[in-house]
C-alpha cells in the first residue's frame, strides 16, 4: 500500500509540474480579470454561452465518449501524402485578394493590401504533448518561416488546435497586432508579446483597426480551455469588413441563434469561414454537424460557404474525407457555393467562378485505430 501510495503521489507531482510549464499559457488575472468579471457572459466564475450548451449530448456519458474514442472507433486516415499545393506567401502581389488553408483551421488571408492569419497550428500536431494529435502526412507544409509578417493574427480561442504556443512563439516578431476574445491576452503577454499590441474584445466589442477596415468580435457557442479549468477566457467569431470585402472568420461553434443575429446585423457577407469537422452527435451543441453550415450561411446571408476544421487532424471518429464529402454533396443539391481548395491552394476572393477540385476522393484510406 505505502508503495501504491507513493507512485500515485509521484505521479500526482508530475503532472502539477506539467501543467505550469509554459505551454498550457496563464489565467487572467489582475485588471484583466477584474474586466472578465464584469462581462455579461461572465458568471459564476466562467465564461457561458448565450444559450444554455451542454459540453455532451443529454444521456450521452464521458465514459462513453471516452470507451468510442479509445477502443471502438476506427477512422480512417490517410495512408499517403496528401496532395497539396504550397503558395509562397512572401511573393504575393500587394493587390492580390487571395485567401490560402494551411488544413483544419488555420489560414491565411491578404485582403485589401492586409496580411492576416487565423488560428495558426503550424508545429505539426495539436496537443500537449507533442507525440498525439499528429497532423496526416503531407498537411504541414508550411512552417512559420514561410509565414511574412502579419497585420492581423484572429485567435479564435485557447484549444490546442488553435492556439499553438510553440507556432505563436516564433511567429512573435513578426506579429504587428494580436485580435482575440477577452482573457486570451493573458496568454500572449505570458509568451513574451507585447501587451499593447493585443486587442481583446466582448462578444459585440468593435475595433476600428484603421481607415476602412473594422473589426467586430463576435459570439460563437463552444467553450474554452487549455488546463483543467474550463471558460476562463472567451471564445469568440469576428466580423472582418475592409473597402472591397464582409468576411466571416467563424471558429468553432455549435449552431445555434446567435448566426441569424450575426447575419442581421453585420450581413450579408461574401465569405463565410465555417467550422466543419470533428463532429459526433454526443456533442452536438459544441459542433457543427453534416449540413449546419448550410444553415448558419444562410442565417449569415453568406454567398460562399470555406469549411474548416477538418483535412490535418483527427480529433473525433468520423472518416478524415467525410466532412468535406458530405457538405460538397449537400451544398449541390441546396445550390449553395462551396470552396475546398486544397492546402496550399491560392483561393482568388475576387473570383466567384473559381472552381476546386474534389481532392480528397483520390487519397488513399486506411481503416485503423490511430489513437
Amino acid at each position: 500500500m505505502a508503495v501504491l501510495l507513493f507512485i500515485v503521489a509521484i505521479i500526482g507531482v508530475g503532472t502539477w509540474v506539467f501543467l505550469q510549464t509554459e505551454r498550457f499559457g496563464k489565467h487572467p488575472s489582475g485588471e484583466r480579470k477584474l474586466k472578465i468579471e464584469q462581462s455579461a457572459n461572465y458568471e459564476s466564475g466562467g465564461f457561458k454561452n448565450l444559450n444554455h450548451t451542454p459540453t455532451l449530448t443529454e444521456g450521452v456519458s464521458y465514459g462513453k465518449v471516452l470507451y468510442e474514442f479509445f477502443f471502438s472507433s476506427k477512422p480512417k486516415e490517410p495512408t499517403k501524402p496528401l496532395s497539396t499545393v504550397k503558395t509562397n506567401l512572401k511573393a504575393l502581389k500587394a493587390d492580390e485578394n487571395v485567401l490560402v488553408w494551411m488544413g483544419h483551421s488555420s489560414y491565411f488571408i491578404q485582403l485589401d493590401g492586409k496580411k492576416i492569419l487565423v488560428d495558426p497550428v503550424l508545429s505539426g500536431n495539436a496537443s500537449p504533448l507533442s507525440f498525439t494529435t499528429r497532423a496526416y502526412k503531407g498537411a504541414d507544409i508550411y512552417t512559420t518561416d514561410d509565414i511574412p509578417e502579419i497585420d492581423y493574427l484572429f485567435l479564435s480561442h485557447d484549444h490546442w488546435d488553435h492556439m499553438d504556443y510553440r507556432t505563436l512563439k516564433n511567429l512573435r516578431s513578426k506579429i504587428k497586432n494580436v485580435i482575440t476574445g477577452i482573457g486570451n491576452g493573458a496568454h500572449f503577454t505570458h509568451w513574451g508579446f507585447n501587451p499593447e499590441i493585443i486587442l481583446e474584445g466582448d462578444w459585440y466589442d468593435a475595433f476600428q483597426l484603421e481607415e476602412g477596415i473594422k473589426v467586430h468580435v463576435t459570439p460563437a457557442r463552444h467553450f474554452s480551455g487549455r488546463g483543467l479549468k474550463r471558460n476562463q477566457t472567451l471564445w469568440a467569431s469576428f466580423v472582418l469588413k475592409t473597402p472591397s470585402s464582409s468576411v466571416y472568420i467563424g471558429g468553432d461553434s455549435g449552431y445555434d441563434t446567435h448566426f441569424k443575429k450575426i447575419g442581421e446585423k453585420y450581413g450579408p457577407f461574401d465569405l463565410a469561414i465555417l467550422e466543419n469537422g470533428q463532429y459526433n452527435e454526443s456533442w452536438k451543441y459544441i459542433h457543427m454537424l453534416p449540413g449546419e453550415q448550410l444553415k448558419s450561411a444562410n442565417d449569415l446571408g453568406a454567398r460562399t460557404i470555406f469549411p474548416v476544421h477538418s483535412g490535418k487532424f483527427t480529433l473525433a471518429n468520423h472518416d478524415w474525407d467525410e466532412p468535406l464529402t458530405k457538405i460538397t454533396e449537400l451544398a449541390s443539391a441546396n445550390d449553395r457555393r462551396v470552396i475546398t481548395p486544397k492546402i496550399g491552394e491560392k483561393v482568388n476572393l475576387n473570383d466567384d467562378l473559381q472552381q476546386f477540385e474534389d481532392w480528397w476522393r483520390s487519397v488513399e484510406l486506411l481503416g485503423k485505430d490511430v489513437r
